[in-house]
């Protein structure tokens, strides 16, 4: 459960946040119902000469709303994540650096991993992939490197989970770039490994709540065959009753089974859950981060 402290401090942030972003868009001199003068110049590159002649301010300030809004979600999910993630475990951090020695082969395998699913989608499986980085991570010639987590969590047994929060429906770029940085984590703490495992997680499921209606294609391309089902190939744990970060006996255990899914296969679980927070509106809502890999 999500302690009424951390409900009222997740409240207090998503508040605090939704009122930053309106006072932004709506701090205007404009008639709402007027066109907006015409431009000559923008330092920030937003001109948009055709939207101002044919739509009022008001249509103009809302779209920009829905859109600053939509880009800067993305740091609310993660906050919340660590917010709830403190409730039950150790330490739990936001934009960890994770710093360790790996070896050059470890990271020409890396590339040559990435340039093959990108050619070709990820027909091997993904845990495979793991494994022969981490074993090949201490061998030879080495070099220090630096990646980032969106998320850290240090569980109270020592295990530690790092965590890329990203897009529910990644591109292509999105795909490939967070596979590398996944592998590349998992070789940096390869001495660690498997108390230490990366995963790819996301918000909330885009096409339903339950795990069946997932079909973003670039996923279920470049993320892998995993599972053989309804909901395609490559994604693990799409909906509700799964494993999650509040800890208790259904909590997520990264068993590693399953091909092109990543670690997190306990019992019935394999989603890395924000908990359900339910809020007064309009801040009702429901947190879940989706395991992706």
């Amino acid at each position: 459960m999500i302690t009424k402290r951390t409900r009222q401090t997740i409240k207090g942030y998503l508040e605090g946040f939704i009122q930053g972003i309106i006072d932004e868009k709506t701090a205007s001199d404009f008639d709402p119902r007027e066109l907006r003068p015409l431009r000559a110049e923008s330092k920030k590159g937003d001109l948009k000469p055709f939207h101002e002649s044919l739509l009022p301010d008001g249509l103009l300030t809302i779209t920009e709303f829905e859109r600053s809004f939509s880009t800067k979600l993305g740091t609310t999910f993660e906050e919340c994540a660590r917010l709830v993630a403190l409730d039950n475990h150790e330490r739990a951090e936001r934009g960890h650096h994770v710093t360790g020695r790996i070896s050059l082969e470890a990271i020409s395998r890396i590339e040559e991993i990435v340039n093959e699913v990108g050619n070709g989608g990820m027909k091997s499986s993904y845990p495979e992939f793991v494994k022969e980085i981490v074993g090949l991570a201490g061998n030879g010639e080495c070099e220090e490197r630096r990646s980032i987590a969106d998320l850290h969590v240090v569980r109270k047994d020592g295990t530690e989970l790092f965590v890329e929060i990203k897009s529910p429906k990644p591109n292509k770029g999105q795909c490939l770039e967070s596979t590398g940085r996944l592998l590349q984590i998992h070789g940096l703490t390869h001495e660690r490994y498997p108390k230490a495992k990366a995963y790819y997680a996301t918000a909330y499921n885009p096409y339903g709540v339950d795990k069946s209606t997932y079909r973003h294609s670039f996923v279920r391309n470049y993320y892998g065959p995993g599972e053989r089902g309804p909901s395609g190939e490559g994604v693990l744990g799409l909906g509700r009753r799964r494993g999650n970060l509040r800890g208790g006996s259904r909590h997520l255990s990264g068993s590693g089974q399953g091909k092109g899914t990543g670690h997190a296969r306990p019992a019935g679980a394999g989603v890395l859950t924000l908990g359900r927070t339910r809020l007064r509106r309009p801040w009702r809502s429901r947190y879940k981060l989706e395991i992706i890999r």
